[in-house]
């Protein structure tokens, strides 16, 4: 069929043409923003799940109903070792900017702008004057005695609740998203929960929506033993067979294109219902059928073309950036099967000591290949990895 016409899009963060199986989500948001803007308290929330499920594409989402209510909206994508300072001025600055306009008191908002200039500031306080300083582009005077101790803590609170008290001047309030949370430096996130803390026992407009892998409420709890009670968690996962129908058949149909059912049962075995998955399979399929309806004879043709495109793109990407050493680690955590395995058990496959591969292991999950679902185990955070790695050549 027309391959200009093909409605799937996989991709990194890209909106698939038909937003199936989150109706859960998208209405438990609602009810957060609705609560807020009525003036009753409620929990920031966290998006966990697999690389592959949707997460961004989700919090993507979340972010344009927060914009539908006029609410100031920024995000940031939290890299390992990097403070979040510069990225939380940055997002909180076009929040601001968003509302700005519709506010009635301009030096209300230039009095925002100065504390957010001397937030972002702080961070570069002390450095060589050599050094070319990074600047914020706000054009106002950075304030002082606000949000600038250089106690990113006490930073964090301040700035969050002054930007609050802006959006609640218009009724509406202020929505900071935050993809791959868990890379967030340890120390970050123990402001961050901190900030979220105050901001919750203020009754503050302001609120955090993260996303990250399965392991960020551990991550979070051990900085913070209050955040299991901070944050609303919502689990990400793989849809079921209605959902991954629904977002196969919804944009076929908009082009006058149908599956059969026995199509879409070859299809869901293939995807196994994870979304990224759907839409790879999907495309490559579109791309193979002759002729509408698509049927499983199409599905069986195109099925080692999408293998192959996966092996490459989603798979063989993550596969390259790990050295021989934690190739190895992977291949034996393929072996003992795709579900969490034991480090101990790791270490037996290879014939080794567990504490002489700390360091593959503790890399591997630096790099977000793997993670510690719980102490002593591990698992992938992709899925379907160890099926990719046990096809690899040793």
């Amino acid at each position: 069929m027309d391959p200009v016409r093909n409605p799937y899009a996989p991709g990194a963060g890209q909106r698939p043409p038909e937003l199936a199986g989150r109706d859960r989500e998208l209405a438990a948001f609602e009810v957060v923003l609705e609560r807020i803007a009525a003036g009753r308290p409620e929990r920031s929330l966290v998006l966990t799940g697999l690389r592959g499920v949707g997460k961004t594409v989700l919090l993507n989402t979340l972010r344009s109903a927060a914009l539908g209510r006029l609410w100031g909206t920024g995000k940031i994508e939290a890299r390992p070792e990097q403070s979040i300072r510069r990225p939380v001025a940055a997002a909180l600055h076009m929040a601001v900017r968003e509302i700005a306009p519709r506010h009635r008191a301009p030096d209300r908002v230039e009095e925002m702008l100065g504390v957010l200039k001397a937030f972002a500031l702080r961070d570069t306080a002390g450095a060589k004057p050599s050094t070319p300083r990074w600047q914020p582009g706000i054009d106002v005077p950075a304030s002082r005695g606000r949000a600038d101790t250089g106690d990113l803590e006490i930073d964090l609170v301040e700035l969050f609740c002054d930007a609050a008290e802006l959006a609640r001047d218009l009724g509406v309030g202020i929505a900071l998203f935050v993809d791959e949370m868990q890379d967030i430096p340890t120390p970050d996130v123990s402001a961050l929960c901190a900030a979220c803390h105050e901001l919750s026992q203020r009754g503050a407009p302001l609120i955090v929506v993260g996303a990250g892998l399965p392991h960020l409420p551990a991550v979070l709890s051990s900085s913070k033993s209050y955040s299991e009670r901070l944050f609303r968690y919502l689990r990400i996962d793989r849809l079921d067979r209605p959902a991954a129908d629904r977002a196969l058949v919804a944009p076929a149909n908009r082009e006058d294109v149908a599956f059969d059912q026995d199509a879409l049962t070859a299809l869901y075995a293939a995807a196994d219902g994870y979304p990224y998955f759907v839409q790879a399979y999907g495309k490559v399929t579109w791309d193979t059928a002759p002729r509408s309806p698509i049927t499983a004879a199409d599905v069986r043709v195109a099925a080692p073309d999408a293998e192959a495109e996966l092996a490459v793109g989603f798979f063989g990407s993550r596969y390259e950036r790990a050295t021989p050493a934690e190739r190895e680690y992977m291949r034996a955590m393929a072996m003992l099967g795709d579900g969490p395995v034991a480090t101990a058990d790791v270490a037996g496959e290879l014939g080794r000591k567990p504490s002489s591969l700390s360091p593959a292991r503790d890399s591997l999950i630096k790099k977000g290949l793997i993670y510690s679902a719980e102490r002593g185990t591990v698992a992938f955070t992709v899925p379907h990895f160890g099926t990719f790695l046990r096809r690899q050549p040793c």
